[in-house]
């Protein structure tokens, strides 16, 4: 991976909220990843306040709550509550053309599939993890500003917005239920930052 000596400052931490994203989304967390977010501080801006609001959360949650909360918002029984995946959200079917399309990116960026993963890969924490690889190197040199935009643009920004809504509202959704919001609110930031930039 490229050092992060040259990854700006600015860049280290949209790769940084990428990759909480991820690690959130990708499972239900255990203790000590638990413990780290309690320590988690927030500021006054609305983004501090839901990196507070999950902090006070993870303070008072137990692991067994959580991955019971996991499983019925990302898994249940028969069908989730919530599919975090770009093909449903823009086709509603699994498995469709979105999926083929970030196959086909993956491939260009020499991102390879992870064996032990058996979610498609458009899953959220997929598409979370692989931003923060693009910003970060972790596929060779660090994307450009250009090509960060168009993978956002194509696999994230065109449904992930919505999915942070559907996951903030969520009656089941009690520890997920600020990770919506922090979502929902960087993926507000990430597409003006790509706004301003254009």
């Amino acid at each position: 991976m490229t050092p992060m000596a040259e990854v700006a400052e600015e860049d280290r931490l949209r790769l940084g909220w990428y990759s909480l994203l991820a690690r959130l989304l990708s499972g239900a967390p255990d203790r000590e990843f638990l413990s780290n977010l309690a320590a988690l501080e927030g500021d006054e801006t609305e983004l501090g306040q839901a990196v507070q609001a999950l902090a006070q959360v993870a303070r008072h949650s137990e692991p067994k709550e959580i991955e019971q909360e996991h499983f019925t918002l990302f898994i249940g029984v028969g069908q989730a509550e919530l599919l975090p995946y770009t093909s449903y959200y823009l086709t509603g079917f699994l498995h469709d053309r979105p999926l083929a399309r970030l196959r086909s990116d993956m491939a260009e960026f020499g991102i390879a599939r992870q064996e032990n993963v058996s979610e498609p890969e458009d899953h959220i924490a997929s598409l979370c993890e692989m931003m923060a690889g693009l910003i970060g190197g972790a596929f060779g040199t660090p994307a450009d500003l250009a090509t960060q935009q168009r993978f956002f643009d194509t696999h994230i920004g065109c449904w992930a917005p919505r999915f942070f809504e559907d996951l903030q509202a969520s009656p089941s959704a009690r520890f997920f239920m600020p990770v919506g919001t922090i979502g929902r609110l960087f993926m507000a930031i990430e597409a003006q930052g790509f706004e301003m930039a254009a």
